[in-house]
């Protein structure tokens, strides 16, 4: 029998239905139904979705409705991220790619009880960096491991200051203000105070590179391999919800090329509105959002810079438009990130 691929959202924007699968508890199972996604199950059963991924030998993120998936670990009969079975002290490895938002749903914790935990003030995190997932709130931000003793730190290339600082337990104001930063450009090769009081003088700039790297959410190769991603499917049909190359719907093709970055967001766009983080203005690699035939985000596309943004239209499927045209200029409700 042909399989029918899940319509998983009846336009951009379109809430789920209600949750009618089913698991048995010995057996291990979710049978698909119609409106199934890979994040709505992890949200159901409270496990990651590169665990269900794992543990159904699945190569992408389409499911199909009638498949079976084992929704638990392995000879295990409860959720490997529950509360209940996490294990005193555990810890978790930060990432590329990885986000609070993602991490606190992998392991069934708010945002705001994983910062908690860790004593974060912001949703900086950055790879490498060791995050606990169960305990008690932390009094401080967990230390990076490439923090040091010295009271200076030497910018290398694909750095940002909302990293360093992190990094370092500051605030981003506070490492501007302790080096006299008007801007938020550093330079490879730039040394910069990590500790002390507000400096009087610029931190010295001892690289022979005249390009200054601006301040992104994420590294520049992160952010030009999401955006190389997202122009593959440049005239892609647009097909009422669609989530592969064959025909994108709205959220369908953000999921969809997200995904390939290595950076998980819902499947509706009002489901993604509410999972990101929103900026005053969009930066590339940014979502930007837009209501057009109802209340409240209802479409979304990718910001390029410029004022351009890569989207799946209903009507030319997969392209790029401008936001200042007379269509969109209007409609357009704000940008958040999930860096």
């Amino acid at each position: 029998m042909k399989k029918q691929l899940l319509t998983v959202a009846a336009t951009a924007g379109f809430l789920f239905t209600s949750f009618n699968g089913s698991a048995s508890a010995h057996e291990k199972l979710h049978t698909v139904q119609t409106g199934d996604s890979l994040w709505k199950l992890s949200q159901t059963y409270n496990v990651a979705i590169n665990d269900i991924k794992s543990w159904n030998k699945l190569s992408s993120s389409t499911i199909y409705v009638n498949q079976k998936l084992s929704v638990l670990a392995p000879h295990s009969h409860t959720t490997t991220a529950s509360t209940s079975t996490v294990a005193a002290g555990t810890t978790y490895v930060v990432k590329s790619g990885d986000t609070l938002w993602g991490i606190s749903k992998s392991y069934g914790l708010s945002i705001s009880g994983l910062k908690s935990l860790n004593g974060l003030s912001s949703d900086v995190i950055y790879p490498g960096q060791t995050l606990k997932i169960s305990g008690t709130a932390a009094n401080t931000v967990t230390a990076s491991p490439a923090s040091t003793s010295s009271s200076t730190y030497t910018v290398r290339s694909g750095d940002n200051l909302s990293t360093i600082a992190a990094r370092h337990n500051l605030s981003l104001s506070q490492l501007k203000s302790i080096n006299n930063l008007t801007s938020d450009l550093i330079y490879p090769g730039q040394v910069l105070k990590v500790s002390g009081t507000a400096s009087t003088l610029v931190a010295t700039n001892v690289s022979n590179t005249t390009s200054p790297v601006m301040v992104t959410y994420a590294s520049t190769s992160k952010v030009n391999a999401l955006i190389t991603e997202a122009k593959k499917y440049i005239g892609v049909p647009y097909v009422w919800a669609g989530s592969s190359p064959s025909g994108f719907d709205c959220s369908g093709y953000l999921n969809y090329v997200y995904a390939k970055a290595g950076i998980s967001i819902p499947r509706t766009v009002a489901s993604i509105w509410d999972a990101t983080k929103p900026v005053s203005s969009p930066r590339v690699g940014d979502l930007v959002f837009f209501e057009t035939y109802k209340a409240g985000p209802s479409h979304a596309g990718i910001y390029l810079g410029d004022n351009k943004f890569i989207h799946a239209g209903s009507s030319r499927g997969v392209e790029i438009s401008d936001m200042n045209n007379t269509y969109w200029k209007p409609r357009y409700l704000g940008a958040k990130t999930t860096f």
